[in-house]
């Protein structure tokens, strides 16, 4: 299956010449790099000029709405991003549901338009601390990926992709251990395969996102068996993520 490294640039950076210097020297360094799909997800407003230089790279956008058109102040349509030539959507972020109110509900909405359209979202996932201290951890996420899939048939969710991110590991530096997140990865595939079935959920991509750097991404790939990674800070240092990239890459 095909390794993905998705970066979530999340409100940064805070000038369009730094957004492009960050994507052309992330570009160049990762040019030669054939398996890996690597994906940036910048501000909206980078997208139109992003999208003149994106050479190996795919674009992301860090959200949408659930409407095409419409009297819909500050939101941004699917219809939109893939004029921009956007092919990734990330979804369900864990600062959208928290900052922002999206609940499983809103979330399903966005996710169904952006498979309508063609587009392939980044469906995000993962249990707090508090629901982690309590053992919660599976019936969190159970809950989170059927009712976020609801009305998804199987022949749209091929073009899915769930992102395991424990909210207790995004930007605290301390980052999930690959045993933990190996079988969360078995307790999603069988939530898959329940709903969809097996060879969907051999073909369903499961990334883990959550502090993730150099030195720590190659067990997510070879001990925990995700097929790739949300980056979240780390993929705005252009020297490391491009170090992630590589390391991934020749594991």
């Amino acid at each position: 299956m095909k390794k993905f490294i998705i970066a979530n640039w999340k409100m940064n950076p805070q000038t369009l010449a730094e957004a492009k210097r960050i994507f052309n020297a992330t570009k160049l360094g990762v040019k030669n790099i054939r398996n890996i799909e690597v994906v940036i997800c910048p501000p909206f407003v980078c997208l139109d000029n992003l999208q003149q230089a994106t050479g190996n790279l795919k674009l992301g956008a860090q959200n949408c709405f659930f409407e095409e058109k419409g009297a819909f102040t500050g939101e941004i349509s699917p219809l939109i991003l893939k004029d921009l030539g956007v092919e990734y959507v990330i979804l369900g972020h864990s600062e959208r549901r928290r900052i922002f109110n999206e609940d499983d509900e809103i979330i399903n909405k966005k996710i169904k338009l952006v498979l309508k359209e063609k587009l392939k979202p980044i469906f995000c996932i993962g249990e707090n601390q508090k629901q982690k201290n309590q053992e919660k951890t599976f019936e969190v996420l159970k809950k989170q990926v059927l009712k976020g899939l609801t009305g998804v048939s199987r022949k749209l969710v091929k073009n899915l992709i769930i992102a395991y991110e424990p909210v207790w590991a995004i930007g605290s530096g301390k980052s999930c251990q690959s045993s933990y997140a190996q079988t969360v990865n078995i307790f999603l595939k069988k939530i898959i395969s329940q709903k969809y079935g097996r060879k969907t959920a051999q073909t369903t991509p499961i990334l883990y996102g959550g502090s993730v750097n150099s030195e720590n991404v190659l067990p997510y790939f070879q001990e925990a068996g995700m097929v790739g990674v949300l980056v979240g800070g780390a993929s705005l240092n252009t020297k490391e993520f491009i170090k992630i990239i590589k390391t991934v890459s020749k594991a």
